[in-house]
């Protein structure tokens, strides 16, 4: 049963307004909670920002200010020496190679062909030494033909001789006759004949000096197959083998060498630096300075200025300095990195003693 328009409960407009949806309503309320997430997407990002400036690590950046140029300076001219303590009086330090002031890539004046070779990497040699010989056959004949034309030449000198005495006889006698019984015209012919045995003397020892040198010319050639060493030094490398053709320049070819060896005088070794030319003016011979060789860190070497090559560098703006080392030791090598610290010559006496060798060094 249906309630009429006049009773009192609710009608039907009512009821259906009852059942009808709001959505003004639903659109508030999802503004709202779309407000409530956008405020905290932004509170997160702010504290996501903020602890990654503050956790973020800043080994890239430098721990302290750049100093200025005076204070840069002073830091790049300080040193510590090897051992790790403070070295004293040190004004500037820099790296660079040890070199032979006195090296020579041995080889032949003459091409030839090397019959044997008597050195070999390491070796030491005295001055004049033979290194190597070359084949000397064709020498040795040449020696002989001038042995020979020696011989040929003196002999003629002593045939020139005899005429020479045998006409001056006969002139004397000519001379000691009566006018009454020698000719003017005799006297002319032996006159005559003994200038032209004299003239054949002259010719015949002329020929003789000709022939001695042409023998001396030979006898040095054929030496010259024997290769001797320059200096008293080492041996760094050997270039040649038994076999081979040798020149004094290259003739071409793969098989023509230019040297046999290369000798390094171990007395002539010297440290050579080179030295940024913003600094050189601390530098000057004979000024005090110490050596280390990387392959031995903890030996400190006394050294000191040869000499400040007069030219720069243009592309590494840097000056050659030559150091010459206190100490001669086998274990100093060629072309071992190094690393120079340079003195103060007023503190210079404040120097602390070098470090002593390393143990079980080979003298």
């Amino acid at each position: 049963m249906t309630e009429g328009p006049g009773s009192n409960g609710p009608g039907q407009r009512e009821l259906l307004d009852r059942l009808r949806i709001n959505r003004d309503e639903e659109d508030d309320e999802d503004n709202g909670g779309r407000w409530l997430v956008y405020t905290l997407v932004t509170v997160c990002a702010v504290l996501a920002v903020g602890a990654l400036f503050v956790f973020w690590p800043r080994g890239a950046e430098p721990e302290v200010a750049a100093p200025d140029a005076t204070a840069t300076s002073d830091a790049s001219l300080s040193a510590v020496s090897p051992s790790g303590s403070a070295a004293s009086g040190g004004v500037l330090s820099a790296s660079g190679y040890v070199t032979a002031r006195r090296l020579a890539t041995v080889s032949a004046e003459i091409t030839g062909r090397v019959l044997e070779v008597f050195v070999e990497e390491g070796m030491a040699v005295k001055a004049g030494q033979v290194l190597a010989r070359l084949d000397p056959s064709l020498a040795r004949i040449d020696v002989d033909s001038a042995v020979a034309g020696v011989r040929t030449a003196r002999g003629a000198v002593s045939a020139a001789e005899n005429d020479v005495a045998e006409a001056d006889r006969v002139l004397a006698r000519i001379r000691g006759i009566n006018s009454d019984f020698a000719s003017k015209a005799e006297n002319t012919r032996t006159e005559a004949a003994a200038k032209g045995a004299a003239a054949r003397l002259v010719q015949a020892r002329g020929n003789l000096s000709s022939a001695e040198q042409s023998l001396m010319r030979a006898r040095t050639i054929l030496d010259k197959h024997e290769i001797r060493a320059p200096f008293a030094g080492v041996v760094t490398t050997k270039d040649a083998q038994p076999g081979e053709i040798v020149s004094p320049s290259a003739a071409g070819g793969g098989f023509t060498r230019t040297g046999i060896c290369t000798i390094v005088d171990m007395n002539s070794l010297e440290v050579e630096v080179e030295v940024n030319e913003s600094f050189i003016s601390r530098i000057k011979p004979e000024q005090k300075a110490s050596a280390t060789l990387d392959a031995y860190p903890e030996w400190e070497i006394p050294a000191s200025v040869v000499a400040i090559i007069p030219t720069a560098n243009r592309d590494k703006a840097t000056v050659k300095v030559r150091v010459a080392l206190g100490t001669r030791d086998p274990r100093i090598l060629p072309e071992m990195a190094a690393k120079v610290l340079f003195y103060d010559d007023a503190k210079a006496a404040a120097v602390p003693a070098p470090a002593p060798a390393p143990q079980g060094s080979t003298k």
